[in-house]
């Protein structure tokens, strides 16, 4: 079994990301194009969901303003960064945090029944992601079939 210690050790990680030479201005260096990132912790990202409220590109910059070690930057300077290289940025710790999703995942994940069920009752009934997720699964087959048995009655 894993110890406390040994599950928190991940998060006190540096990653060295290269970044590449197209996302720079035309007058950077062509050697040491690397940064110094480390992963998000739930308490990070707690405080960005809290910080950027529903401001997507808000939360973009804070989390790579926590995970940027070196150079560290202020949350201004990471907002005056180029839309292309703050992408990128976001897009690496994501994925040394572990919260990345690729195609792959994102096509598995939309073929489970459950989510398929859950997308058609929200289309259906117009409910919310929270009140489909409140349902049980027996509310969730009942649902379905009251859908099915209202098509087959409708041709």
């Amino acid at each position: 079994m894993l110890t406390a210690d040994e599950l928190l050790a991940g998060s006190a990680l540096t990653f060295e990301v290269e970044v590449p030479a197209a996302l720079l201005s035309a007058g950077v260096a062509t050697t040491g194009r690397t940064v110094r990132l480390r992963p998000l912790t739930v308490h990070d990202l707690q405080l960005v969901a809290r910080a950027a409220k529903d401001r997507d590109a808000l939360a973009g910059a804070l989390m790579v303003q926590t995970a940027l070690v070196d150079p560290q930057l202020t949350v201004s300077q990471v907002g005056g960064l180029q839309v292309g290289l703050l992408q990128f940025l976001l897009g690496e710790v994501n994925r040394i945090s572990g919260i990345s999703a690729n195609a792959t995942s994102v096509q598995e994940a939309a073929e489970d029944p459950l989510v398929r069920a859950a997308f058609l009752l929200s289309r259906e009934f117009g409910w919310t992601p929270d009140q489909v997720g409140a349902l049980t699964l027996g509310q969730v087959l009942l649902h379905l079939q009251m859908l099915k048995d209202q098509k087959a009655a409708n041709g």
